[in-house]
């Protein structure tokens, strides 16, 4: 590449051509703000915060959209450039509902931070936010607020770009202009796979998660309810982080003692299910490789694609139905957990199911979803009665008084509180397949993965798609008919990741046996539920502290975890049963495209 040099505020620059005005300057740590900017999206020029002045031009130069010139002299804090950046910002909260001090994204709002960074008032330009701005709490998963919209179009370029759904797009001209839906339809009538992505990536309030959590504390202090909840792997990871901790740092002990003084009857963990998974999933596609290689039957669906990822279920619904047969049948480890709550736990308590509360901490938007769907009753009551994603769980612990860092390490309760290693990566992209490889190489072969103290480290980092292969050999007896079989899998996260993979899937040349497929970049860690912001940087680190707690578990296998052997033993009696279909199995429904 070429290299160019230009002066940033008198100080030289020494970037590949082709680099912009903005990335430049990150270059030497001087900061431009932006607004319409985020490093996950492609380049809009929208807001026009980031404007520089270059030496020798009259007009002002959005730095976000513009490459940088060998010879370049650029301003970027001039008096001319911050009275711009006063206007602008003046503009856009005279569109914009002020009202901070009630508003979910407060001390967390791009628009917010920069309106006191220039000293903007209301006083500059009248409001013309228009009367009447209804919010839209149609969806399971998601509120929408026009009224602060400041149409910077991240949630439209990370629907399109990203995700590949293109739920939300631009409408109207001029003061007319709006970001909305297709056919100005409400969000539970579009093809929205609830992912959430929209909502990290916007910068104020106008895109939030439905909140549930007064319902939450009414159960909890209900005397006659008996409130459980499990958290995810990804939630402990990252929590942290609405408490001014590092991106990264681990807290599942804090989080398990804050949640036992808010007053949950029973604090649980969801890696529990998430082992429970593996030993359901791991058997399903044993029995659909038996069922081609050695029976031969054409019925069979290969590559088996995992199903727990509701964003994923719900876009392929959408926009794959014919294929629907690839998915695995297994529920989620959410909605495992949630029905093995109110039967095997109720039964082991001594708790009329009824009077059972279960809440789910989850990094996912969709999950609100997933929880709600008809389907997810197979315990005779509502398998998961609420779903909170991280941020939600920060703002309760805020709620109820306790300083989070002064809190000791507490442990999960008993009886569904055991988990393993493999359990907590699924966290990540390429964790339940690695989690799912640990154990069947071992329930084939009788030994470990041959991998160096079973990291799969093929399947892992955050490349959009990635394969591995892994060979069968010296199998158990009763496993000969895969002797030498080399087992082909990928990896996708993203949801237009997942469509290339389902391209090579319905036209019928996908390579693979087994897929792994999570809606949201990066797997759970960069899900919908997560504190935002979520960027490359963030997801690696919180990635890292998802294997760092798995490197700390004594046991990383989920068929060697003594709980799951134990709720076969007693309760389900064996993998793919008739109590573990009815439980922990379930189908998939056709929706329309448009």
């Amino acid at each position: 590449m070429t290299n160019i040099t230009l002066k940033i505020d008198n100080v030289d620059v020494t970037v590949e051509k082709g680099t912009s005005i903005l990335d430049a300057a990150k270059k030497v740590d001087i900061r431009i703000p932006t607004l319409c900017h985020h490093e996950d999206l492609c380049i809009a020029g929208n807001c026009r915060i980031c404007v520089v002045e270059q030496i020798g031009k009259h007009t002002l130069t959005a730095s976000c959209a513009t490459p940088a010139e060998d010879g370049m002299e650029i301003k970027t804090s001039s008096p001319k450039i911050r009275k711009a950046r006063k206007d602008i910002m003046s503009l856009l909260v005279s569109e914009h509902n002020t009202q901070c001090t009630t508003c979910y994204r407060s001390t967390n709002c791009e628009l917010q931070d920069l309106a006191a960074e220039y000293n903007i008032d209301n006083e500059t330009y009248l409001s013309v936010l228009k009367p009447n701005l209804e919010i839209d709490k149609s969806s399971w998963s998601i509120e929408k607020d026009d009224s602060k919209c400041i149409r910077c179009q991240r949630c439209v370029r990370t629907c399109a770009d990203i995700q590949g759904v293109n739920a939300l797009a631009v409408t109207e001209k001029g003061n007319e202009m709006r970001v909305s839906t297709f056919m100005h339809l409400t969000m539970n009538e579009i093809v929205c796979t609830n992912c959430g992505q929209c909502i990290t990536h916007c910068p104020t309030g106008a895109l939030t998660e439905r909140r549930y959590y007064d319902e939450i504390w009414d159960a909890i202090d209900d005397p006659d309810k008996h409130v459980v909840v499990n958290t995810a792997p990804s939630v402990r990871v990252a929590l942290g982080e609405m408490f001014g901790y590092e991106v990264g740092t681990q807290v599942t002990g804090q989080m398990v003692t804050a949640l036992k003084k808010m007053g949950f009857d029973a604090v649980l963990d969801t890696d529990f299910a998430a082992d429970l998974t593996i030993i359901e999933e791991g058997h399903e596609l044993l029995a659909r490789l038996k069922a081609a290689l050695v029976d031969k039957d054409p019925n069979i669906k290969l590559p088996m694609i995992t199903s727990c990822s509701p964003g994923w279920v719900k876009f392929i619904e959408h926009m794959y139905p014919n294929h629907l047969g690839h998915l695995s049948t297994c529920k989620s480890p959410q909605q495992m957990f949630g029905a093995a709550v109110k039967t095997y736990y109720a039964e082991k308590k001594g708790i009329d199911p009824s009077k059972i509360v279960c809440v789910a901490g989850m990094p996912c938007a969709a999950k609100k979803y997933e929880a709600n769907r008809p389907e997810m009753r197979s315990s005779g009551y509502q398998d998961i009665d609420a779903g909170l994603t991280t941020r939600e769980i920060g703002h309760m612990i805020k709620q109820s008084g306790l300083d989070f860092k002064d809190l000791e390490n507490g442990e999960f309760d008993s009886l569904m509180g055991e988990s393993t290693g493999a359990g907590v990566i699924f966290g990540a992209t390429g964790g339940v397949m690695e989690a799912a490889l640990r154990t069947v190489y071992a329930v084939i072969t009788g030994r470990p993965v041959p991998f160096e103290r079973l990291n799969i480290t093929p399947v892992r980092g955050l490349k959009g798609i990635k394969e591995a292969g892994i060979k069968f050999e010296n199998c158990l007896p009763e496993y000969s008919w895969l002797e030498g079989v080399e087992a082909k899998v990928a990896i996708a996260h993203g949801l237009t990741n997942a469509r290339v993979i389902m391209d090579e899937v319905a036209a019928g040349t996908s390579p693979y046996h087994f897929i792994e497929i999570m809606a949201c970049p990066g797997g759970c860690i960069g899900g919908g539920g997560q504190p935002i912001p979520t960027t490359d940087a963030v997801r690696i680190k919180r990635t890292e502290a998802i294997y760092k707690e798995d490197m700390e578990k004594p046991i990383r296998m989920s068929h060697e975890n003594p709980e799951i052997t134990e709720i076969y033993e007693k309760f389900l009696k064996a993998p793919l049963g008739e109590k573990s279909h009815k439980l922990l199995h379930t189908k998939y429904r056709t929706r329309k495209r448009y």
